[in-house]
Formats: C-alpha cells, structure tokens, sequence
C-alpha cells in the first residue's frame, strides 16, 4: 500500500472519530449537567448519555439541542405544581427519572438517529426523531399539568369522570398544554435545522397522535396491569414517529 493510501485512510480516521469524541464530550457534559439539577438518577444519567450520543452522532447539534427542550420542558412540568400533585400521590421522584424512564421516553429517537446515520433515508428518520422527542414532551407535560391543574380527569376510552392520574385520564388543561409543548420542541427542530420548516406541521401531528395513543394504551392496557408506564410511553413515541414517517 503507498505512502497516501495510508495517509489518506488515517485521515478518513481521524474525521470519523472527531464526531464521535464530540459526541461523547457533548453527551457526558449534559448528563452530569441533567443529574446535577436531579433530572435523572445517576442511572437516568448513564442512560442518558448514550441516548444524547446516539442522537448527536445521527442528528447533529439541532438533535441534541432539541432533545435539550425536552428536557427542559419535562424538569419543569415535573415541578409544577408538586406540592398538589404530592396529595394527589401522582407526584415524580425528585430525585429524578430512571434508566428505564429515559429510555421508555427516548429509545425510539435515538433509534431513528441511528437509522438516519446508516440508511439514504436520513431526512425521514430525523422526521420520526422529531415527532418522538415532541411527543415524549407532550405526554408528560399534558399528564403533569393536568395533574396539577385537576382534581379528576375523563377516561378517554370511555369519558368517565376519573382521579386525575388514573391512566388514561386526560383533561382539556393538560390537553392543552401537551399540544404546546410538543408544538415547541417541534419548533426547536425547525430552528436548529433538524427538519425542514415545511415538516413542523407534520412533526406535531406525529406528537398529537403518539400523545393520544399514549392516553388510550394507558386507559386499555396500562390499566389492566398489561402494560406498565415505561411500556406505554415506549410505544407512544414509536406511534409518533411512525405517523410522521407515514405522512412524507
């Protein structure tokens, strides 16, 4: 093999692995960042962290920061109103989401990253990455505002009057404020490049419908001890993703 052969493959090298120690770098940092402010345990935070790579690595800066909003957004519902929510006993640890809470709610974004990085169809699985990361925002903002906000929910399988917190309970506040917050992590996504701004309309829709999903597997599947929580919010990000997907 000749002298450029070999330099030209140790710089091929050297380019591939610069994306990942920034990567790497980038994810460590937010996860120490994320367990500091008790976000996550410390085994939410080594979960995490893979997520944060495999989502930087497929989607670049715009994935991490728009898996940022989300974290952002669900640190905060999570603390709204916590006091009530403690009566209520539906209130979070605020110790911080668990490794197996951060990959109900991002094993399908980061999955979608990986594909776009493997695949020629990078633009649709940074779609489905969009959709997912704004549902699994929506889902818990929508569940912890209306629990904060209510005393008693409607069954959505059924429209019951129900305890807030019940699953599959849903409310107009906490509707409400799902659909904003899956709209902004959305409109992240658009800002910094994720998706095109003619795919926000789709990547909301995507949310809605993984949000709904999420309530009617909670009412149907979660409630008769078929499904726990992790399940249902594992399978609410894949709906979303797979309806944005669908509609390009």
């Amino acid at each position: 093999m000749s002298y450029l052969a070999v330099m030209t493959q140790a710089l091929a090298g050297v380019e591939a692995a610069r994306p990942l120690a920034a990567a790497v770098v980038v994810s460590v940092v937010f996860a120490a960042l994320a367990r500091w402010v008790r976000g996550v345990t410390v085994g939410g935070a080594i979960a995490g962290a893979g997520i944060c790579c495999l989502l930087y690595r497929g989607g670049g800066l715009g994935a991490f920061l728009t898996l940022v909003s989300v974290f952002c957004l669900t640190w905060l519902g999570t603390r709204f109103g916590y006091r009530r929510k403690e009566k209520l006993g539906t209130a979070e640890r605020l110790d911080g989401r668990t490794a197996w809470q951060v990959l109900a709610n991002l094993a399908v974004a980061a999955g979608c990253a990986a594909l776009s990085a493997a695949t020629h169809s990078k633009a649709v699985f940074l779609l489905a990455v969009s959709a997912a990361l704004s549902e699994a925002a929506a889902d818990t903002v929508s569940s912890e505002v209306g629990q904060a906000r209510r005393v008693d929910a409607r069954l959505i399988s059924s429209w019951e009057v129900v305890p807030a917190g019940t699953n599959g309970g849903v409310s107009w506040t906490g509707t409400v404020a799902g659909i904003a917050a899956g709209a902004f992590v959305s409109l992240v996504s658009v800002i910094t490049g994720l998706i095109p701004l003619n795919w926000l309309g789709v990547s909301i829709i995507g949310a809605v419908a993984g949000m709904i999903g999420d309530s009617f597997l909670g009412a149907l599947l979660e409630q008769r001890k078929v499904l726990n929580n992790d399940g249902v919010n594992f399978l609410g990000t894949l709906i979303a993703a797979c309806v944005a997907a669908l509609l390009v």
